[in-house]
């Protein structure tokens, strides 16, 4: 534990005398303006303890952006081993397309040496349709 973070989630010995002095500011302010302030006006007074609630929506603010922050390193990690997934399986991939493509040009060859080359349409081996 720091020697920040407050012990059992009570506020910091400095802010409690920073308030202490606050209010007693206030007091006095109180008690010299009491001849000038009119009737039925007061002075506001100082929620107690001060800033307790901001510190804890602070406190839950952190460990939620902790906690996003987990989850986009985890997500992190498996992009990264995703990524080297797809390195490999493209290194696979290289000497098939290099094999594919020379078996096309190989059976193209090979097609014409074994089809018969086809006839123009005209040259009288196969009779028109009629239309």
């Amino acid at each position: 534990m720091s020697e920040q973070e407050p012990a059992g989630g009570r506020v910091p010995r400095s802010i409690e005398d920073f308030v202490t002095q606050l209010r007693g500011f206030t007091d006095r302010a109180r008690g010299l303006a009491a001849g000038a302030v009119p009737g039925g006006f007061s002075l506001p007074k100082l929620p107690s303890p001060p800033g307790a609630m901001s510190a804890a929506q602070l406190r839950a603010i952190d460990q939620a952006v902790r906690g996003q922050r987990k989850q986009i390193q985890g997500m992190v990690a498996q992009l990264q081993a995703f990524d080297e997934q797809l390195a490999v399986f493209e290194r696979l991939l290289d000497p098939l397309v290099e094999w594919s493509g020379t078996w096309a040009r190989l059976e193209s060859a090979v097609a014409d040496l074994v089809r018969p080359p086809t006839t123009p349409p005209g040259d009288g081996a196969t009779p028109p349709t009629p239309g």
